[in-house]
């Protein structure tokens, strides 16, 4: 990452009133934090790590976390799905280019590793990918939407 990518995510933080932006890639990693300085707002903090420590350190793109328990009433089976959740911000595509046919549509089957859709940062198009096999049950952001980091993506029914 050169000085301009990071004047880029500097500006984008201010634009959108961000206090934390965090990046990561497989031998880089990257994390900006505002904070206060007597009720004015402090500059961004940079914390670079160097890529031996990433590589020491497991990195995960797409974190996938178990649901919630049901609600009285609904049956267990159905909300029993893993959350794929946005691992950056960016705008959110479910698709490699307008018109094309999605990446993964509710009930289509996927496999651990397959694209799931693009999260578009910076110019950058990020590929999204299943952390588990089975059944795509809910997506929760609309083609074109902007998406915040950790914010849930699909649903996936493990099976």
């Amino acid at each position: 990452m050169d000085f301009e990518e990071i004047n880029q995510i500097l500006a984008m933080m201010r634009e959108h009133e961000l206090s934390e932006f965090e990046l990561e890639r497989q031998d880089f990693k990257i994390k900006l934090k505002r904070g206060s300085l007597g009720g004015t707002v402090a500059p961004p903090q940079m914390v670079a790590v160097a890529p031996a420590a990433v590589a020491a350190s497991p990195v995960i793109s797409t974190p996938a976390t178990p649901a919630l328990p049901p609600a009285a009433g609904e049956d267990e089976g159905e909300l029993e799905f893993a959350i794929v959740k946005s691992p950056i911000v960016g705008t959110f595509f479910r698709a490699a280019e307008p018109g094309a046919p999605p990446f993964a549509d509710v009930g289509d089957t996927v496999k651990r590793g397959q694209v799931l859709c693009i999260i578009e940062a910076m110019k950058l198009m990020n590929e999204i990918q299943a952390e588990t096999s089975g059944e795509v049950v809910k997506i929760y952001v609309e083609n074109g939407q902007a998406v915040e980091y950790g914010q849930p993506l699909f649903g996936i029914k493990q099976g």
